[in-house]
């Protein structure tokens, strides 16, 4: 799936498959500073207030309507080839890291130091 977004008035468009993006005509863009992607689900966040939106597969990422973005200074997204994905969101002020979607695509990182870490890739 494909998203465009005009960062002056907040209206985005989504299109090709819906299971993984392409619909998103019903969240509203205004503030968004960022998008990310995993190739199955979405994230729109604004880092001037730490809201966020997810949509797309929900296995994948695409569901974080629980987590807490305040501070979030980088995001990543990861994915397979088998349907499944995962974000990380960095706060490496305070060195903390929130990560949602696959477990097996690195959706879970609880137990893991983000401590002192500058950058995170996939």
């Amino acid at each position: 799936a494909f998203m465009a977004l005009n960062k002056n008035n907040g209206k985005a468009q989504c299109w090709g498959h819906s299971s993984y993006g392409g619909s998103c005509n019903d969240l509203d863009f205004a503030g968004v500073t960022d998008v990310y992607s995993n190739g199955y689900a979405f994230m729109a966040l604004s880092k001037n207030n730490g809201k966020a939106q997810c949509w797309g597969s929900s296995w994948s990422g695409g569901s974080c309507s629980d987590l807490d973005f305040e501070g979030v200074t980088d995001v990543v997204g990861t994915k397979n080839n088998e349907g499944c994905g995962a974000f990380v969101a960095l706060n490496k002020n305070a060195g903390k890291a929130q990560c949602w979607g696959d477990s097996r695509d690195g959706g879970s990182c609880s137990d893991l130091d983000f401590d002192g870490v500058t950058d995170v890739y996939s």
